[in-house]
């Protein structure tokens, strides 16, 4: 039988375990954009139970199990957060009631987990994480008729879970082609694997700070690489390893070559390699100029404008998760409010102006978790809350809130900014609640939603040969093209947007583009669009899409 504490110890080591890894499943991204955030999803969902776990000191494996589920729902991100929190809900109400659970238990509680995940995914897609989770619940029940051993039935489990994950190519062309499994089916196995962990072996599995810098290097080098300010003069830190060949020559030249192109200029020199180390705007003349003195080894570029921007972009969302909406009771008088979930200061300005009465930061590569959502709907004191995700992987965790919230809520299925918009300018204070949540839906589909964004990594993607840092073109969600030209790329979107009756085109630039590049994509555009059709410039103001466009 598994007590209440191993089962404790085994959730808590399931959390460390993917949090460890998360990055490991973020690469399994089969899109090129930078969104591979399933991982990160799945440990931020699974990590929101370990405060209130560790304070369990003699707990029931129904206590452990409830206390856990209560928190992935809050804490649930994205839909794969979602699912996750689904599958430990219905893996809850099996052990209800258990002081300590057996093989069957274990079997069935998994189960009534699945069954939960299922109902939930309007249309279940194979080859994901739920077909992952069933397989393994399937084979958990044939191996419960065998033996009632916890141990057991876990390690059929974590096996059944592993096949199934490596077949999950099999059941999705587009894993097969880019040559990977399901990332959500990887970070489940990852979460057994945890799991067992404890059951097996009585071992927790401890939360490792993940480092960028090897080992071995020493704190000169790492810190020479990791350190730059707001004001970047060269873009790229391009670090490199030279096994020296025999007369090589003396590295100071080497040094002051680099010197000469750069700078933050670190050279180690002993008897076998040089180390070097620097900022510059040509790491390939560097890399020219070392492989004079020998064979290069340990090669790595790094964009260090994009890194910066990130490291903003996350202390920025850090300082605004700090600031929680207060709590507001119900007002008879206010019939409805919105809540919008939107990234970039203009675009939540703009919602802000038509009538939104609470916004929460987030988007792609930043999706709030359901707490997020339903402290924003409570803090607006309206009987009725619309909420609008804006975002494809939101929908899920906005309606988990649902069932959470002390007032009515109600999620529409906006998957873009421009969805949302059109949904905003679509309702009117004064109707019924069902009128507007019909007139709201149908504004949905009178938007059609292009996207400019860039590849994190070289790709073969339904027909394309994307090479990382190239633009790229999407239409509503998919990739219609690849480009090196920023204004021809908005340029030859727009067009291939527009249809017969189109009459109004919003560009919404982010926080990557500048006023001046935002004006030349105006002008380009412009002299290519049908007098009929009207074209607004806004700033958005929002990261990894430098246009957002919405055509009318």
């Amino acid at each position: 039988m598994i007590e209440g504490k191993q089962l404790r110890d085994a959730y808590i080591s399931a959390a460390n375990n993917i949090g460890n890894r998360r990055q490991e499943v973020d690469a399994l991204n089969v899109f090129p954009v930078p969104d591979g955030d399933t991982g990160t999803n799945m440990s931020m969902t699974m990590g929101a139970s370990v405060r209130e776990l560790a304070l369990m000191e003699e707990p029931t494996v129904a206590a452990v199990a409830q206390t856990a589920a209560s928190a992935l729902l809050r804490g649930a991100r994205g839909n794969s957060g979602v699912i996750l929190s689904l599958l430990f809900r219905g893996f809850a109400k099996g052990l209800a009631g258990k002081t300590a659970a057996n093989g069957a238990d274990f079997a069935n509680a998994l189960s009534l987990g699945v069954e939960a995940a299922y109902k939930a995914v309007m249309k279940p897609t194979e080859g994901t994480i739920l077909t992952v989770s069933r397989v393994a619940a399937e084979r958990a029940r044939l191996m419960a008729k065998k033996t009632d051993d916890p141990l057991a039935v876990w390690e059929e489990i974590l096996s059944a879970a592993g096949e199934a994950l490596e077949e999950t190519p099999e059941l999705l062309p587009v894993l097969k082609k880019a040559g990977v499994v399901d990332a959500g089916g990887r970070g489940l196995v990852v979460i057994f694997e945890g799991m067992l962990s404890v059951l097996r072996d009585g071992k927790i599995i401890q939360n490792v700070e993940q480092k960028e810098s090897a080992p071995e290097e020493n704190d000169l080098f790492r810190n020479a690489a990791g350190e730059f300010d707001d004001d970047i003069r060269f873009t790229y830190c391009t670090e490199f390893i030279v096994e020296k060949k025999e007369d090589c020559g003396d590295s100071l030249k080497l040094r002051a070559y680099l010197e000469s192109i750069g700078d933050c200029v670190v050279v180690v020199d002993d008897d076998e390699i040089i180390k070097c180390h620097v900022h510059t705007n040509n790491p390939g003349k560097a890399l020219e100029e070392a492989i004079c003195y020998g064979m290069l080894s340990k090669m790595k570029i790094e964009n260090m404008q994009e890194q910066h921007a990130q490291r903003k972009a996350a202390v920025a969302s850090q300082e605004k998760k700090a600031k929680q909406p207060e709590y507001a009771p119900v007002d008879p008088e206010i019939p409805y409010g919105i809540v919008a979930v939107a990234a970039g200061d203009g675009i939540q300005t703009l919602f802000k102006d038509l009538g939104a009465s609470g916004i929460v930061s987030g988007g792609q590569t930043m999706n709030p978790s359901t707490d997020d959502i339903l402290k924003a709907v409570q803090s607006v004191p309206a009987q009725t809350v619309f909420v609008l995700p804006n975002n494809k992987n939101i929908i899920m965790a906005a309606e988990q809130a649902i069932g959470l919230a002390d007032r009515k809520v109600c999620v529409l299925p906006t998957r873009t900014i421009p969805q949302g918009i059109a949904a905003m300018l679509a309702f009117d204070p004064e109707m019924e609640l069902e009128d507007n949540q019909m007139n709201m839906t149908n504004a949905i589909s009178t938007v059609s939603t292009g996207q400019i964004t860039f590849a994190a990594r070289d790709s073969d993607y339904d027909g394309h040969e994307i090479k990382e840092g190239e633009l790229l073109a999407l239409d509503n969600g998919k990739l219609a093209f690849t480009s090196r030209d920023l204004n021809r790329a908005c340029t030859k979107l727009v067009r291939q947007m527009l249809g017969r009756d189109s009459a109004f085109v919003t560009m919404y630039y982010g926080s990557d583009v500048t006023e001046e590049q935002a004006a030349a994509v105006e002008e380009a555009v412009k002299a290519k669009l049908p007098d009929s059709v009207e074209l607004t410039m806004l700033r958005g103001g929002q990261p990894v899409y430098y246009f957002i466009i919405a055509v009318e």
